[in-house]
């Protein structure tokens, strides 16, 4: 596994993807739990699965990640309108 990233894009949940976008924005689990109002190890145990799941080893390569495969945006970096977001 170069440079700590899957080979292949994965399937997560949407609850998943915004806990990588509040990874990207530099939130630690205490603050994300807070802003979904969730438990600090509901997110400690989101984090482990999204980390098994995308085969990264921590939340700098978990950013990494999840910029390379579009599931983040940050500071116009990568950014598109996914058809969710467009209403």
């Amino acid at each position: 596994m170069a440079g700590g990233k899957s080979e292949t894009p994965v399937s997560l949940s949407d609850r998943e993807l915004q806990i990588i976008d509040l990874v990207a924005t530099g939130l630690t689990n205490q603050e994300i739990a807070g802003k979904l109002e969730i438990s600090k190890r509901t997110v400690d145990n989101h984090i482990s699965n999204i980390l098994t799941k995308t085969q990264t080893e921590n939340r700098v390569a978990l950013v990494r990640w999840a910029l390379q495969w579009g599931k983040v945006c940050l500071n116009d970096v990568n950014c598109c309108l996914l058809p969710s977001q467009i209403e």
